[in-house]
């Protein structure tokens, strides 16, 4: 049923735990199904030096938790943002067609995780703006 790809990543999932000072946070659930995932990111320079998550779910949401982290690190902001469920699945030599929605969630879980960290780093410019504005007046 799943490829030797899935069983490993199920069985050694790269990248578990939590960031407790992340720079962004990302979760999201499957109500119908109970798949749970959070993902941890740090970023330097416009890249994800690290990728965390926590799961709680099957063996394909375990498995695409552990692909999604190791697909994303490393790369920019931009590329992480780009990545699929679709090259999730193929990354992971396919998935059964029940279990498809698993990838969606890790790739979206990953998408909140940058929008949670572009969305903090947006409100501190704006503070910034407006210190500086103070200071100047």
């Amino acid at each position: 049923m799943y490829s030797e790809k899935v069983m490993d990543h199920f069985s050694n999932p790269r990248n578990v735990g939590e960031i407790e000072d992340a720079d962004g946070v990302g979760e999201v659930g499957n109500p119908v199904c109970g798949d749970m995932m959070a993902f941890y990111i740090k970023v330097r320079d416009d890249k994800l030096d690290q990728v965390k998550f926590k799961t709680f779910g099957c063996v394909a949401a375990i498995a695409v938790s552990s692909m999604v982290s190791e697909m994303a690190k490393g790369k920019t902001l931009s590329e992480a943002k780009s990545i699929t469920k679709k090259a999730v699945a193929a990354s992971l030599d396919g998935l059964p067609k029940e279990k498809m929605h698993c990838s969606n969630l890790g790739a979206q879980a990953l998408a909140e995780a940058i929008a949670d960290y572009e969305e903090k780093k947006y409100r501190d410019n704006i503070k910034k703006c407006k210190l500086i504005k103070e200071v100047s007046q």
